[in-house]
């Protein structure tokens, strides 16, 4: 290994996301955090105006566009790369009209326009896997194999873009999505099985409930620690992309990684 995963700033400017609802939930607020996350080596920033958290609510587009757009548009003024995390075609749709690159969904793709309309704007996608919706996605998790499973969805999903004509694409197995904590952990630990799906593999495991699961830290804040790890884990299983709360510690622990494998 002697290349560092890219890391994705998460930016929620919503009041209920499952770690840091609320804190950005004000443009300039919001606007701010990108630009720091973008400072401390993020690749791209990650914004978010729903909450996916499990049993979260769907979240009208109207108040999803009035969350999200003024804090695309201003990171994109500021020269910062930015996705948009959206489950919604017409969101999907103006954030890219207003500069975001990358629409990131965590319904893999599925609602009706949402391919077409990454297609027609020349975006990429980050393709997820999930089984029901944010409110009954944890009555979903009953799995043959959770591995083959999710990569039989990522493949089929994979298909439909490609054959859209949407040429940047990444699979994310949607850790913590319709996955108890040991199905989390298999993915994590069988991420290279995903290889071959020939699409780099983006892994969002940062602060999870699985990470508490794991090591008792119920408060999504108190698992700096155990995010870390998962990032180094995913990293060293073959994850191109992380997805992060806390951008300056993760490349850090990257870059001792790196240098660790380096000096083989």
């Amino acid at each position: 290994m002697t290349r560092a995963p890219q890391l994705v700033g998460i930016l929620n400017v919503t009041p209920d996301s499952f770690s840091d609802g609320g804190r950005y939930a004000g443009r300039d607020q919001a606007v701010a955090a990108g630009v720091q996350m973008r400072a401390e080596g993020a690749d791209w920033i990650d914004v978010g105006g729903e909450s996916t958290r499990p049993g979260a609510p769907e979240v009208p587009v109207g108040q999803e566009l009035e969350r999200v757009l003024p804090v695309v548009e201003a990171l994109v003024a500021a020269g910062v790369p930015v996705s948009i995390d959206t489950r919604k075609t017409p969101v999907a749709k103006a954030a890219l009209a207003a500069g975001a690159e990358v629409v990131n969904d965590v319904n893999g793709l599925r609602a009706p326009g949402m391919v077409d309309a990454i297609a027609a704007a020349g975006a990429g996608a980050v393709i997820m896997h999930m089984r029901g919706t944010p409110e009954d996605m944890l009555s979903r998790v009953t799995y043959d194999d959770v591995l083959t499973d999710v990569r039989g969805f990522l493949a089929e999903r994979l298909a439909v873009a490609r054959a859209a004509g949407i040429a940047r694409l990444w699979v994310d197995p949607g850790i913590g999505f319709a996955k108890t904590a040991d199905q989390n952990l298999v993915l994590l630990r069988r991420l290279g099985e995903l290889g071959d799906l020939g699409a780099p593999v983006y892994v969002g495991a940062s602060r999870k409930r699985f990470i508490g699961a794991v090591t008792g830290a119920s408060d999504p804040a108190d698992r700096l620690g155990g995010s870390i790890g998962a990032a180094i884990a995913a990293a060293q299983h073959g994850a191109a992309v992380l997805r992060v709360h806390d951008v300056a510690a993760t490349r850090q622990a990257l870059a001792v990684m790196i240098a660790v494998h380096g000096s083989a």
